[in-house]
């Protein structure tokens, strides 16, 4: 019975061992201009294992995102040199799979958004729940283990659009067209659910990463926008479809 009780004990060591390794691997880049925050973030995922770097302006935020390797970033807004906007849009765009968590004392619902439709992974607002943001920034980094399946098909062709999310590049009948990194984010669930009706609050929560919004008439705007982008007919989409009462459905 000893013998057995010290191999339990012996695999949950090893486990943690693990996890602890697996966790000072995965590299934390805070981009912060306040020292105080910054050390709150620094102590919050250090306490975990993480490796994390801080950078206190968004020029060497940018720096140290396109020279090292983060796992993921958490952006202030507020940024001297690079507004946290602009960083995101720039970040998501050289390396769409690097979760990015915006960490922001602004409350208003239309930045949120704007954030969300420029690629942010998800948006916590000050002040915060250390074990909240734990929580978030562990999910996005889970994210990209889920998603293998769909990014192995790299690509889509449907009408006249040829879609690869790897590069993040679209045509339609031959032509470059331009999408956000929100804009591929919300097309590639709609693909990997194709003929699948997919209700406002479903995509709400699993594209914009909330199970609980405002409105869903950011939904109705976004889609709008991608048929506006990909469809012959944006008042008549035969791809892009409306399941009146539902939500959408996509055909390819």
């Amino acid at each position: 019975m000893e013998g057995m009780v010290q191999s339990e004990k012996a695999v949950k060591d090893s486990s943690v061992i693990d996890a602890q390794a697996q966790a000072a691997r995965t590299q934390i880049l805070v981009i912060e201009d306040d020292p105080h925050m910054q050390k709150v973030l620094q102590r919050i995922f250090r306490e975990q294992g993480y490796a994390v770097i801080e950078c206190g302006d968004g020029q060497a935020g940018l720096d140290a995102f396109r020279s090292g390797t983060p796992s993921a970033v958490i952006l202030d807004l507020l940024l001297p040199n690079i507004f946290g906007r602009d960083l995101c849009k720039i970040m998501k765009a050289e390396r769409p799979g690097v979760p990015v968590i915006v960490v922001s004392a602004i409350n208003e619902v239309a930045d949120k958004v704007l954030l969300l439709e420029l690629g942010a992974d998800d948006y916590v607002t000050k002040p915060f729940s250390p074990r909240e943001l734990l929580a978030r920034v562990q999910a996005a980094l889970r994210r990209p283990q889920q998603q293998t399946a769909v990014a192995a098909a790299a690509t889509c062709s449907f009408g006249e659009c040829e879609i690869d999310f790897a590069k993040m590049s679209a045509r339609r009948a031959g032509k470059p067209i331009t999408l956000t990194a929100h804009e591929f984010k919300l097309l590639k669930y709609f693909v990997k659910n194709a003929e699948r009706v997919l209700s406002r609050e479903e995509l709400l929560n699993e594209v914009w990463g909330y199970n609980c919004y405002p409105t869903t008439r950011t939904v109705d705007n976004q889609i709008l926008k991608l048929r506006q982008k990909l469809e012959l007919d944006a008042a008549d989409p035969r791809h892009l479809q409306t399941v009146y009462g539902a939500g959408y459905r996509f055909v390819p």
